[in-house]
């Protein structure tokens, strides 16, 4: 219980919360000392309306971001303190601007952070209008909250300039220990693969989401400030992270096959298991580490757990004899090479929390780094591009200035107690995915309701306005703590904050806490409407287009390792991308595939035919990963054209499947018939056994070794062919539907 607490108030929600927290409260309590509450107020908002957009980044970045933040919402402010009076301008004006805020978000996750801040600024704008240079003060004091949360943010970050990444690195290892668990669960006889699998996409989710927040951070880092030998260290780690997922991908063997060959030989695989489960444990034990900043000692079982194995491989090929063995020992020893990389790189992470690395640690990591990150820079035609009904975010932003635009008007002309209540009901729950905004809706509903209940509970017992001051300062720092981990509770301690403070300032607290429910359901009805009738944005359009980049990525990494195993040399920095987008474009296939779940059962069309793809294509990627991750590690031979033939057919299957999804079968590639393929194959093992033949005299381990590549390469483009076809014949059947 003590470390849930303590992991907790170590974490990066809790700390913004607390930034926040300070930025706010220090005016209000200033400002109240000299009488002068509104003013604090005023300055409080302004550190709100800000936070939002304080997301990890660079600090040069950090920067400007929050400056840009500040102005727009004391502008925002300022500008419907004019406009008010005129109605006649007043509807129309906000309408446009509320869709104008919205497309800011066509710019990335920091131009959507900055959205909702301007849109969350527009509404409490109509908490308190004034006239005359009063507004002009009143958006001045805004800017001033803004600017000074901006001071407290800059200090937090030079307190601790790395924890944060530190942080975000300690998460990474967490997820890639669970991922590494996963892969060793595999390895249970009669296993439930299907659910295995689901939860490792899912995890694929979680682990792209990281690894962009820490390129973000570290590349940024090293091009706007120079690199320093931290941000180098973390750097390296990151990347070996990365490679250690690509090394938990490329076990990817037949499991069936394994268990059928070594049943009556069990002591192996449970080797085999025993390995990944320590793996695994390392780099959990590794996290917790970084997490609770305490020395690292390594168990150091890791070389133990090899040698077993090893042991393990030498038994059973002592029992069947050398010849009846050899194709499961040539299985085995790739299992086991996989393995000795895992160790390797695990043994570097753990080396950067333990020693101080000197610069040769660093060499060649600095190698075209920018290239990892999307590039920011703000042009105008990503905005015109984007200003059509295809678009997601230009139909969200229409439905939410429609949405706005009916909850003003409601609130305006009906006997509410306060319009911005519902503005900000509808802002905070809409999104555009429909599930989202369902989800969100009851959880602010529920949220709203038992935060009322439980705050109206206190101030009926507790009078003394000291008490509940530090009560609301207590909940306002527990609010934005949970936001991004759990919207239910975040609900329910922002509705105790807010209550609280109107406690202290008003007597006819019953009246709000009643208002406060009413205008959360109104807010959140119209939002969940407006999601289902406005322009839905049904995750089944969108799937189509998933589909087609997680095909592309993984065509475009099987292309980079053909390349490299016809050229043979280091690995480029095209490669390095494409195993990252093919990465990241499976996560995001099954993070569509999880919106779709979400949605109404009418509108989860061909789910086994979508779920089918995800899965199909992230065994392609395993078998990639597999294929790559060998052919790096190991000294090959000469491509043969049967090779690139192979190769080329599941490259034209792929590109098929890309056609089909694009409804253009004109420009169908054909394939060679099945019977020329199987030829290929056979000449493929011919020419192994061929170059086996014409090494006399050779050596026992080179013999070993072109053994070992002639069953890999040849068991891997097999797969690599069934998958492709598999992707084709899928896809076909989910255009027909």
């Amino acid at each position: 219980m003590f470390y849930k607490i303590q992991k907790f108030a170590d974490s990066t929600y809790f700390t913004n919360a607390i930034k926040v927290t300070i930025a706010a409260v220090i005016p209000v309590v200033v400002f109240s000392y000299l009488g002068k509450f509104e003013m604090g107020f005023a300055m409080a908002l302004g550190a709100f309306f800000t936070y939002p957009s304080d997301i990890p980044s660079s600090l040069n970045h950090k920067i400007n971001g929050i400056l840009v933040t500040a102005f727009l919402v004391s502008g925002i402010n300022l500008l419907v303190n004019i406009v008010y009076p005129y109605s006649w301008i007043l509807y129309p004006f906000l309408a446009v601007l509320i869709f104008l805020i919205s497309m800011i978000s066509v710019y990335g996750q920091r131009a959507t952070m900055v959205s909702f801040s301007c849109l969350i600024s527009l509404s409490l704008a109509f908490a308190s209008i004034n006239t005359g240079w009063t507004m002009v003060f009143h958006s001045g004091l805004i800017l001033a909250g803004s600017l000074f949360y901006l001071l407290i943010s800059v200090i937090f970050h030079y307190l601790k300039p790395h924890r944060y990444i530190e942080f975000q690195i300690a998460d990474c290892i967490k997820l890639t220990a669970k991922y590494l668990k996963l892969r060793g669960d595999l390895w249970t006889l009669n296993a439930d693969k299907k659910s295995i699998i689901e939860k490792q996409l899912h995890l694929q989710v979680e682990l792209n989401t990281i690894h962009q927040n820490i390129r973000e951070v570290l590349i940024n880092n090293h091009t706007t400030s120079g690199s320093s030998n931290q941000n180098r260290k973390m750097l390296l780690v990151f990347i070996s992270l990365v490679e250690i997922l690509e090394l938990a991908l490329s076990t990817a063997f037949d499991h069936d096959k394994l268990h059928q060959k070594f049943d009556d030989h069990p002591n192996v695989l449970l080797s085999y298991q025993r390995l990944a489960y320590n793996l695994a444990a390392s780099l959990k034990q590794l996290s917790k580490s970084v997490k609770k900043d305490t020395k690292f000692t390594p168990k150091n079982t890791l070389l133990r757990d090899l040698n077993l194995l090893q042991f393990s491989i030498v038994d059973y090929e002592n029992d069947l004899g050398k010849t009846t063995a050899s194709e499961g020992v040539f299985m085995l020893t790739t299992m086991l090479q996989y393995a000795e990389k895992q160790v390797e790189k695990i043994k570097i992470v753990e080396r950067a929390f333990t020693l101080t690395f000197n610069s040769q640690d660093f060499k060649g990591i600095d190698t075209d780094l920018e290239k990892f990150l999307t590039p920011q820079y703000y042009p105008l035609s990503t905005l015109t591009q984007n200003l059509s009904f295809s678009s997601t975010i230009f139909r969200h932003s229409l439905r939410l200035a429609i949405t706005l635009m009916v909850g003003f008007i409601i609130g305006q002309f009906l006997p509410f107690h306060n319009v911005y209540w519902i503005l900000l009901t509808i802002i905070v729950i809409m999104r555009p995915g429909y599930g989202l905004t369902k989800e969100r809706s009851f959880h602010r509903i529920i949220g709203t309701v038992i935060g009322g209940l439980v705050a109206f509970g206190i101030l009926f017992i507790v009078k003394d306005n000291f008490i509940i001051s530090v009560l609301s300062i207590v909940c306002m720092l527990l609010g934005f703590s949970f936001t991004q981990i759990n919207y239910k509770v975040s609900a329910i301690f922002v509705t105790m904050y807010v209550v609280f403070i109107y406690g202290i300032i008003t007597p006819n607290i019953g009246d709000l806490v009643q208002y406060r429910i009413l205008d959360t359901l109104v807010g959140a009805t119209l939002a969940f409407l407006a999601n289902h009738f406005l322009w839905p944005s049904w995750e089944f359009l969108n799937i189509p287009v998933h589909l087609e980049k997680a095909i592309k990525a993984n065509q475009d990494y099987l292309k980079e390792i053909s390349l490299f195993y016809n050229k043979k040399g280091t690995i480029s920095t095209s490669y390095r991308l494409a195993r990252k987008n093919a990465f990241i474009e499976i996560g995001n296939l099954m993070a569509s595939f999880q919106r779709m779940v979400q949605e109404p059962k009418s509108k989860q069309r061909q789910m086994p035919q979508v779920y089918k793809l995800t899965v199909l294509n992230h065994s392609l990627l395993s078998s990639l990963a597999s294929l790559g991750t060998y052919i790096q590690s190991h000294k090959t031979t000469t491509a043969s054209e049967a090779f690139n033939v192979v190769v080329a057919t599941a490259i034209k299957n792929l590109d098929n499947a890309i056609l089909i999804l694009k409804e253009n079968h004109v420009a169908f590639k054909e394939n060679l018939p099945q019977e020329d393929l199987a030829l290929r194959f056979t000449e493929l093992k011919n020419i192994r056994e061929k170059e086996l033949k014409e090494g006399i005299p050779i050596d026992e381990e080179a013999f070993q070794q072109k053994m070992q590549e002639a069953q890999l390469v040849i068991e891997q483009l097999i797969w690599l062919t069934n998958l492709s076809e598999n992707i084709l014949k899928t896809t076909k059947i989910l255009k027909k539907t």
